[in-house]
């Protein structure tokens, strides 16, 4: 199974992408993880907030296709678990599941387009994140949910 995280616009903070590159590294002996930024023209960011997110769903369809698991991470998702969290991981594995999208949305969120096309919608905590600090975030939960797979040590409850 192969997992892709789109996001949109780059990581601005060199601390955040320190810490998102070593949990990367980590990752590569359990899972295949694309990291895919859509970077959205700054003129669409003068624009009303609606309009922005309507533009960010057109290059968001650019990057996924129909067969895809398509997960958003939104404050009004799921919440599991470490625990939990590396069950999904492993029953969408097990479902042979081709492509996990685990997609992070801008700084207003998702169109109602996205909402009407993702599968699952999952919440990192009640309190909010910057869509910034999340990426680091979900790929520590990732790295953890594997080796909580794996038995490994580094996940402790």
């Amino acid at each position: 199974m192969r997992i892709t995280l789109l996001q949109i616009d780059k990581t601005q903070d060199s601390y955040l992408m320190e810490g998102i590159d070593a949990y990367i590294k980590r990752l590569k002996n359990y899972a295949t993880l694309d990291i895919t930024t859509i970077n959205v023209p700054k003129t669409v960011r003068q624009r009303s907030f609606n309009e922005q997110k309507n533009e960010e769903a057109k290059l968001i369809f650019n990057h996924i296709s129909p067969e895809d698991f398509l997960i958003l991470l939104d404050d009004k998702g799921k919440e599991y678990s470490s625990m939990d969290f590396s069950k999904f991981i492993a029953q969408k594995q097990n479902a042979s599941t081709k492509r996990l999208v685990f997609l992070i949305g801008g700084p207003f969120g998702f169109d109602s387009k996205i909402y009407e096309r993702a599968n699952f919608k999952l919440s990192f905590s009640k309190m909010t994140f910057s869509h910034q600090m999340i990426r680091l975030f979900f790929v520590e939960q990732l790295y953890r949910a594997y080796t909580i797979l794996k038995g490994e040590k580094y996940h402790h409850e």
